[in-house]
């Protein structure tokens, strides 16, 4: 399997899969490349739908050009303490925002959000995430607005009263919960469109099996992840060993 970065070649081989409506798996078998490598260059240069294989390859060739080696700053200077591998830890940060991209995060809430996962503390302060990211601080204000909003992250304030914000292990069972709200609440006015368009009616019809579905899947999302924080979190019971 070749290793690297992306040829300009493979990069218009993209660009053909993705005119084709392959997915990105097929795509990655044909260059034999990891899903992973070709989801990440699409998200990072403008989507399936606007992707330029030039476009593509001039942007790496310029952040390539611009990135520089540096200390490490703020929590993260501690990463050499555990061993790792500085450009895995940020090629591993790149991979897991475009994941939380292609689920339907918006790109700088999917930015922040990989940086707080990743961060060992698993809480940053706006500066810090200002620095880290090397964007404003009203983008950085902004995308942590609509995390809160979905449950995603938290605030805080740390002993010297700076507010920061906190991912958890339990960040997705709340942010689960909250999706399963936002789906029980587009059933029940699915469910009231049935009494204005007529529950005979072919909009009607459509709509009351709109709401039945989305009732069914927000009912038992909820229910699977209350099972799996009890499963998850709960403390094992003694031993023998232990009596």
């Amino acid at each position: 399997m070749p290793g690297g970065r992306l040829t300009q070649q493979e990069r218009q081989q993209i660009a053909l899969g993705l005119a084709d409506g392959l997915a990105y798996a097929e795509i990655a078998r044909r260059l034999e490349r990891p899903t992973s490598t070709v989801t990440r260059e699409v998200m990072r240069n403008g989507g399936p739908t606007s992707y330029r294989a030039d476009l593509a390859h001039r942007a790496t060739e310029r952040r390539a050009h611009r990135r520089k080696p540096s200390a490490p700053r703020g929590p993260e200077a501690a990463q050499d303490a555990y061993g790792r591998d500085a450009e895995a830890v940020r090629e591993y940060e790149e991979t897991l925002t475009t994941v939380f991209m292609a689920s339907g995060m918006p790109k700088m809430m999917a930015r922040v959000m990989a940086s707080l996962t990743v961060s060992d503390t698993g809480s940053l302060t706006a500066s810090e995430l200002v620095a880290r990211l090397q964007v404003s601080p009203a983008s950085v204000s902004k995308a942590v607005a609509f995390l809160d909003s979905q449950s995603m992250v938290r605030r805080e304030r740390d002993e010297r009263r700076r507010e920061r914000y906190v991912v958890d292990d339990d960040i997705m069972y709340q942010g689960i919960v909250a999706s399963a709200r936002a789906t029980a609440e587009v059933a029940e006015t699915a469910r009231q469109g049935v009494g204005v368009l007529g529950a005979g009616t072919q909009a009607g019809t459509r709509l009351e099996n709109i709401a039945r579905f989305l009732d069914f899947v927000a009912e038992n999302t909820a229910r699977a992840a209350e099972q799996a924080r009890e499963i998850l979190h709960s403390k094992p019971g003694p031993t023998d060993s232990d009596r």
